[in-house]
């Protein structure tokens, strides 16, 4: 399996994980726990399949440092004086 088939198998797989993890919450929430259980083991059996498509990837980037720099002050409004 060359490497764009790997990365887009692992793109298909982390949708269905997502969904997954989705539907798993509404069951949970609906406290239908058999129904939980199950998803739950599906979404196992992809996070194996998951961790075997990413060994041989390279690692996404990570998101990018924010810039160190000054940091904008926020003035206090005015106050407005009571006429006397």
């Amino acid at each position: 399996m060359d490497r764009l088939a790997k990365q887009r198998a692992l793109a298909a797989v982390e949708r269905e994980l997502a969904a997954l993890q989705a539907q798993y919450e509404l069951a949970m929430s609906a406290f239908k726990f058999d129904e939980a259980n199950a998803l739950q083991r599906k979404m196992t059996v992809l996070e194996e399949e998951h961790r075997a498509l990413s060994v041989d990837l390279p690692a996404r980037p990570s998101a990018p440092e924010p810039p160190i720099g000054i940091v904008p002050a926020l003035r206090r409004p005015r106050r407005l004086r009571r006429g006397r």
